[in-house]
């Protein structure tokens, strides 16, 4: 079994689970993966459907031109058709879309105009107005204008929508997904809403887009658009595809918001995803958080997740660049200390004396289960040694006859001992050599000989406890 050209492996993009970003939700999250399209994103699907609209109609001749403005993936859907059905593509687009998207456009064979974002989109220098001209001044071309298009909404209408409901057995309660043109939310809400009324559908917003504020006002704010580095979605127009009535809900979502999502998700759900999908996910846990007492076990929340990371490598992936515009993630601001609170209380440190023997330790150590073991002076409450399970086994295999000499004979150097205010960071070099444990300084000064001050005074932490401490942070560096 094949596929004539390209075009047949066009949808059937899977639905993926998310773990670790929706634990605690009562509901099912899925995302809607699209990058598996072979040209990377949801905008394949309506490359070939607006192209043969055109045949239809007229407007698009043998050996004629396409023209469209687009942020990058609507083109390469297009250029993919194109290459299949014989067309030239000249696309026009905006210099804050990322340098891959360009070069994707431009290994499919297209002639790429790269025009200013921050001009009004009636400007004639805007990328919209751009590929309208081009349409005009040349022979046989066509702006297939995918914002205004019905084939582009008709493509989610007649693909993705059946998709979601086959795919979910028509259990699917919520859809969440951003918007640029509105064709996808406009179409699969569509399809979804005829097979269900109650379907639920979140639109997803970049702040300094018109949409959410549309949405709740129904008022056209040119004082609320403003630039915004999130690409391909939002839009400083109302697209004719972006139909409102077939929304329930608008949330909007801050660059910072969709940039660290989008690495989180990476870096978590394995997901190497684009902007756009960041954005989406970010603004389907804040509504999800916002809704989880009217959320139950039964619904099921599919978000649509538009494109691959690899258009964004020398961005949203790329740490001098989310540097230099502070979108990184703040490194978690983890110590000692909070290692200790994490750790398992009313645990004391179990230390020897340098007089005691070397077999009495060892009854310690294996009573307790402790890989090693600091030796403390009573007569100072300093520590002067150590003793671990490598440097214990290489006496006893050297002479049985070691486990009856003082500790002091078998020790090896003290633990580092570390201030309770260090930062992990720093923590974790200490635990690079075989001893693999610190002790961590008293919070009151060592008592006197006998009264039990200098091992009740340290703490102990090992590699192992470190592993827990760091499996329990969260990305804000809080304990959990």
């Amino acid at each position: 079994m094949w596929h004539e050209n390209v075009l047949g492996t066009v949808g059937d993009t899977p639905l993926v689970r998310l773990g670790p970003l929706t634990a605690g939700l009562p509901c099912t999250v899925l995302a809607k993966v699209e990058f598996f399209n072979p040209g990377g994103s949801v905008k394949d699907r309506i490359g070939a459907y607006m192209i043969e609209r055109a045949e239809r109609a007229g407007d698009l001749e043998p050996g004629g031109t396409i023209v469209e403005g687009t942020s990058g993936n609507t083109g390469a859907g297009l250029a993919i058709a194109a290459i299949a059905k014989g067309y030239r593509c000249i696309f026009t687009t905006t210099d804050k879309q990322s340098q891959e998207k360009i070069d994707v456009l431009r290994a499919l064979g297209a002639e790429v105009r790269v025009c200013p974002t921050n001009v009004d989109p009636d400007d004639p220098r805007s990328y919209y107005s751009t590929a309208r001209r081009l349409a005009e001044e040349l022979p046989n071309a066509v702006y297939l204008n995918q914002y205004d298009n019905p084939a582009n909404t008709q493509a989610h209408v007649e693909t993705t929508g059946p998709e979601l409901w086959e795919q979910t057995d028509g259990k699917i309660t919520h859809f969440i997904a951003g918007a640029g043109t509105g064709g996808t939310i406009s179409g699969v809400s569509k399809y979804l809403k005829d097979q269900d009324e109650d379907v639920t559908v979140v639109g997803v917003d970049p702040k300094g887009s018109v949409y959410y504020d549309y949405f709740h006002t129904g008022e056209f704010d040119e004082d609320a658009i403003y630039p915004y580095f999130t690409e391909g979605v939002g839009e400083d127009i109302l697209a004719e595809n972006m139909e409102f009535d077939l929304v329930d809900d608008y949330v909007q979502i801050s660059d910072t918001e969709a940039m660290q999502m989008t690495r989180r998700l990476a870096r978590r759900e394995g997901l190497f995803i684009g902007q756009s999908c960041g954005m989406a996910m970010a603004g389907a846990l804040d509504w999800m958080q916002t809704r989880r007492d009217e959320l139950t076990e039964d619904d099921v929340v599919v978000v649509l997740f538009p494109d691959s990371g690899f258009r964004y490598l020398s961005k949203t992936y790329n740490d001098e660049w989310m540097r230099a515009h502070d979108f990184l993630e703040p490194t978690p601001q983890v110590s000692v200390g909070d290692v200790l609170q994490m750790r398992r209380e009313g645990r004391p440190v179990v230390a020897v004396e340098p007089e005691d023997t070397l077999g009495e330790a060892i009854g310690q150590m294996t009573d307790q289960s402790l890989s090693q073991l600091p030796v403390i002076d009573p007569s100072t409450a300093e520590v002067v040694g150590s003793l671990t399970e490598a440097r214990i086994l290489h006496l006893l295999i050297e002479s049985p006859e070691h486990k009856s000499e003082p500790v002091h004979e078998a020790m090896g150097e003290p633990f580092p001992t570390v201030p309770r205010s260090m930062d992990l960071g720093l923590l974790s070099a200490y635990l690079e050599d075989e001893s693999g444990a610190v002790l961590v300084e008293p919070k009151r000064a060592a008592g006197p000989s006998g009264d039990g001050g200098a091992q009740a005074g340290y703490d102990i932490i090992t590699k192992s406890d470190l592993i827990t401490a760091l499996s329990r942070v969260d990305a804000g560096g809080n304990g959990r």
